[in-house]
């Protein structure tokens, strides 16, 4: 266990005779440490992530979502989903009426607005999930609807979130640690990506207030184009999605812990900077209906990272999973996340320091 420096002192005031001539006497008080209550913090943390899950959309038919009822879509995976924390993002909201605003004079069959039933939820709770990234370009699809229901389901089941306007991090305890949370992208009512110096500063609060903060972020451009870190301003459909190699190291240089990032739909390479775990993008990891699954689109790491109680990154394992229309969400025997991750980390972060053996990331001796 650390012992954090936050102590709770409860304090007794004493009188000390200072002096005393003749029938003066000069008395001062001085307030002495009676008890200290010293809490104590878990030598070793453990985060699963994931990238961008939706499991399928009721809009704007039926026909888009899984014959199951979406009730197995994380059963290939459902061992691994344990940890301290376990993250993922929220592509879409839990809505079960409406129409989209995005689809006014367009073929709903064209439109990619997500909504989920409310009762998919539920899923989510059960699989093992804590703590759910809201600021991506699909919560606010159905307006401010989808995104109070969104909110008020997620409060309803006691699941950690973050990423928009009105809710921009989140603080809890869990097992003697306090984490903060908060979330990031450069679309509407979220909390933006690009203005760099007001994210660093929320960070830096955060982190007077936490143990550990934890930052996610929806950026860069989508698609198999998009898989390196360009360490510029990532332009797509005229959005600027920002740049996400001076976000993470700005946040870190605030106060962050780990930074996960999601956005692109594909995996892209990770690195260690001042000792804390950045993953550029997290790709798909349960993703029904309207979602390309093709190429690199279609398969995603799920990370069970591990960091020591001052955030500092010990060793990340990679289980690869991927994703076809007829068997949706399996394990991948072929490794290819955890390959391309470690080809992309050695294309874009040369002389990273880091090691990629047996489906683990870890720091060279």
């Amino acid at each position: 266990m650390k012992f954090t420096t936050s102590l709770f002192l409860s304090l007794i005031v004493v009188p000390i005779l200072i002096s005393c001539t003749g029938n003066n006497a000069q008395v001062v008080t001085q307030p002495v440490k009676a008890d200290t209550v010293i809490r104590k913090i878990k030598d070793t943390i453990s985060i699963v992530a994931v990238g961008d899950i939706m499991l399928g959309s009721a809009f704007p038919s039926k026909s888009n979502l899984p014959p199951d009822d979406a009730v197995n879509s994380f059963q290939a995976v459902d061992t691994l989903l344990k940890g301290d924390l376990v993250f993922g993002n929220l592509e879409g909201c839990f809505l079960n009426s409406g129409n989209s605003y995005k689809c006014n004079g367009i073929n709903p069959n064209n439109c990619f607005a997500f909504r989920m039933p409310e009762r998919y939820a539920g899923i989510y709770k059960k699989a093992g999930f804590n703590l759910l990234s809201i600021a991506n370009n699909h919560v606010g699809d159905f307006n401010a609807n989808g995104r109070k229901n969104t909110a008020r389901i997620l409060d309803s089941l006691q699941i950690h979130y973050a990423g928009q306007v009105n809710k921009p991090f989140e603080i809890f305890e869990k097992d003697s640690v306090k984490y903060a949370f908060c979330a990031f992208a450069p679309n509407e009512n979220t909390v933006s990506i690009n203005k760099v110096d007001s994210a660093k500063a929320l960070v830096s609060r955060l982190k007077k207030m936490a143990d550990i903060v934890i930052v996610s972020f929806h950026g860069g451009g989508e698609g198999a184009r998009f898989e390196h870190v360009t360490r510029k301003n990532e332009i797509f459909y005229r959005e600027n999605r920002g740049n996400v190699y001076a976000f993470a190291h700005a946040v870190i240089d605030a106060g962050a812990d780990v930074v996960l990032g999601h956005g692109p739909h594909v995996s892209r390479a990770v690195e260690v900077y001042k000792n804390k775990f950045i993953a550029y993008s997290l790709g798909n990891f349960c993703t029904y209906g309207m979602f390309s699954l093709k190429g690199s689109n279609g398969f995603a790491p799920l990370l069970q990272l591990k960091i020591n109680s001052k955030g500092n990154f010990l060793f990340a394992d990679v289980i690869s999973v991927q994703q076809d229309k007829a068997t949706r969400l399996t394990q991948d025997e072929s490794h290819r996340a955890f390959k391309r991750i470690q080809e992309l980390t050695n294309a874009d972060f040369p002389g990273h320091g880091l090691n990629f053996e047996h489906n683990r990331i870890s720091k060279k001796d």
